[in-house]
């Protein structure tokens, strides 16, 4: 199996760079961010460069799979109707 580096649509807090590496090493993505946030409080914001620069790079990853799963991508597939509420009705307060 070819692995390619790229950002993770299932986990992302801001761009899914570090859960895209995270993904990339097998690893947990709270481990990437916390070693993360250290190397930025010791490193005085020069990483926040590097995150950037990340973010522009990395590719999005652009395959049919969400949270691990290749989802079935059928378009006829009708959406549901959400149901009507009663604004009116204040019984649970």
């Amino acid at each position: 199996m070819n692995k390619k580096l790229t950002k993770s649509r299932s986990n992302v807090v801001l761009t899914g760079t570090l859960a895209g590496i995270a993904e990339y090493f097998n690893v947990d993505p709270t481990i990437v961010r916390i070693i993360y946030v250290f190397i930025t409080l010791v490193g005085i914001g020069s990483p926040v460069f590097l995150y950037i620069v990340m973010a522009l790079i990395i590719p999005t990853d652009h395959s049919k799979r969400a949270n691990g799963y290749y989802r079935k991508s059928n378009s006829k597939q009708q959406r549901k109707e959400a149901e009507k509420v009663d604004e009116d009705d204040w019984s649970d307060f």
